[in-house]
């Protein structure tokens, strides 16, 4: 090991396109209809070859699986569902072989309710960890101790009959709260992240990064200006739930948290290279993202949700345009992002902004793609986001999701981006599982995903799989998109234009959002310059760039 000594603007994770990979729905290798590590390491060839740099996996430890995962009973142990440790020792050397990073996703503020640490505090003072979670007294009429939500439904307490007392829970009542406010309990997280640093891992994805520590004072929170908007962890839910209307001033992001991720950032820079990307929910999650990737010893870069906000909605400049820029207004233009447009938790990209009438569209889905591609940050594609898969639909007696259930029928929950993954058109089970499995997969195979599988796009140059795979190659020719400043031009709301701009070379990058033909008379630097790259879109006669639907252009200074 040696100590962590990249300079800025050369660390590998600032360049690097990362590929979130859900387990449970990747690639099913043994039949038993749930994606494994085996089946994930199978599929690394497919990652190389499409020009990932560095994956993402989704937690795979022992589970209860109550949540899928982040529920942990075992930090240190794969779930038998997914492997073993050995089948994952295979997958880093694997990855390492074909130039590969891993990034493993650590739930550090909760464990499962069946983890052996929970069960000893159970035992209360006859225990030996009886202060390793956030325990407290009934009020004397017997209810919750103060007026903190759970952000999946109800008081965020849960009265345990054994011990006599209430447990905190941000999330399931199966996933209790960890008090970091206890060394021990920090001396034995940082213990199972090295545990995995040994392994080889090159970093950690840090689930609700700003929720280790809670206010002991037990204080209620204030009540909220809802006109402000829903959290990053509600933004499907109307903003008149209980969680939103609070101010979430006592419950999370408290000094004592930033401190523990001090300790762990100085962990992690024992090792090579290594990267810590932290998931930020918060009333102001901008401001929040700043301060947790400040001065050099806590995260690397925070992992920004506000372009994966909302359900299905037009897509306009001022949605991309405000956020990126209220983050380098936060940030001071010093923070470095990461951005998604997909994740395990949301609504798929390209049903979210395709409003029905052109999700399906292949020029729609490219302009997508090639619009994240091309932001200042670290860029994170959730698996099938190649494809361009759209977001199935979940009959509600095949509802898995916890939180689906409890919202429907508002809501499917999370279940509709998370259906397996389509590797063949005709293979049965699409190709996750062996076609001589008689399991049927977790959650059912997405019917209109088949004429957009793997194999199908494989074959086709002009397929969305492979425009992802150009552009990504194209990218890595080109500094000012992986490391550049942006800056934005103004338009209107049909038509979002930015320059990329590092060390003296300018990038012009123009995308047309709507289906409509427009034409825009580009800045004075990129006049008469032939694109590197475009879609639907051409000059005419009088110098105008002419975009039709979903036009994109590229344009060198």
């Amino acid at each position: 090991m040696t100590h962590n000594t990249e300079k800025k603007g050369q660390e590998w994770w600032r360049k690097a396109v990362f590929y979130q990979i859900y387990p449970r729905s990747f690639m099913d290798l043994n039949g038993d209809g749930i994606g494994d590590l085996p089946g994930i390491t199978q599929k690394l060839d497919y990652l190389a070859d499409l020009g990932i740099d560095a994956i993402w996996i989704s937690p795979f430890f022992k589970s209860p699986m109550k949540d899928f995962g982040y529920d942990v009973s075992d930090y240190c142990d794969v779930d038998p569902m997914f492997g073993t440790l050995a089948d994952f020792d295979a997958l880093i050397a694997r990855a390492k072989t074909l130039g590969i990073k891993v990034m493993i996703d650590q739930v550090l503020s909760h464990t499962s309710d069946r983890h052996p640490w929970f069960q000893e505090s159970r035992k209360g003072a006859k225990g030996t960890k009886s202060d390793w979670y956030v325990w407290a007294d009934p009020k004397s009429d017997g209810s919750p101790p103060n007026n903190w939500q759970s952000i999946f439904g109800g008081p965020a307490w849960h009265f345990d009959v054994f011990r006599g007392q209430y447990y905190m829970h941000n999330f399931l009542k199966e996933q209790p709260d960890l008090n970091y406010h206890n060394p021990d309990v920090q001396d034995a997280i940082l213990a199972t992240c090295k545990f995995w640093l040994d392994r080889g891992i090159d970093g950690f994805r840090l689930d609700t990064v700003n929720m280790y520590a809670h206010n002991p004072s037990l204080e209620d929170n204030p009540p909220r200006n809802v006109d402000a908007g829903a959290t990053d962890f509600a933004t499907q839910l109307e903003a008149k739930d209980p969680y939103n209307m609070q101010s979430h001033i006592h419950d999370k992001s408290q000094p004592e948290n930033i401190a523990f991720i001090r300790r762990l950032r100085a962990l992690t820079d024992e090792y090579d290279s290594t990267v810590m990307l932290g998931e930020i929910g918060d009333d102001n999650p901008y401001a929040r993202s700043a301060e947790y990737t400040s001065g050099g010893d806590l995260l690397h870069t925070a992992y920004n949700t506000h372009l994966m906000s909302g359900e299905r909605k037009k897509l306009t400049t001022s949605r991309i345009r405000k956020p990126v820029e209220l983050e380098i207004e936060y940030g001071a233009g010093q923070s470095w992002p990461s951005w998604a447009f997909s994740n395990h938790d949301v609504v798929r990209v390209f049903s979210r902004w395709g409003e029905d009438k052109h999700d399906n569209d292949p020029a729609f889905k490219k302009m997508i793609l090639a619009l994240l591609l091309a932001l200042r940050g670290t860029i994170f594609m959730y698996q099938g986001d190649e494809l361009g898969l759209t977001e199935s639909t979940i009959p509600y007696e095949k509802l898995q999701d916890p939180w689906g259930i409890h919202l429907w029928p508002q809501w499917q929950g999370r279940d509709g981006c998370r259906t397996p993954m389509p590797w063949s058109r005709m293979d049965r089970h699409a190709g996750f599982s062996p076609a001589s499995s008689s399991a049927e997969p977790w959650l059912p195979v997405e019917v209109a995903h088949l004429d957009n599988a793997a194999d199908v796009q494989r074959g086709d140059p002009q397929s969305v799989f492979h425009f992802t795979k150009g552009f990504m190659a194209l990218r890595k020719t080109l500094p000012a998109l992986m490391l550049g400043d942006i800056s934005f031009h103004d338009y209107g709301e049909g038509v979002l234009v930015f320059d990329r701009c590092f060390e003296g070379k300018k990038i012009l990058c123009v995308f047309h959002l709507d289906q409509w033909q427009a034409g825009i008379t580009v800045p004075e630097a990129y006049r008469g310059k032939t694109p590197i790259l475009q879609q639907n879109s051409h000059t005419d006669d009088n110098g105008l760039l002419i975009l039709d639907g979903f036009g994109i252009a590229l344009i060198k200074a």
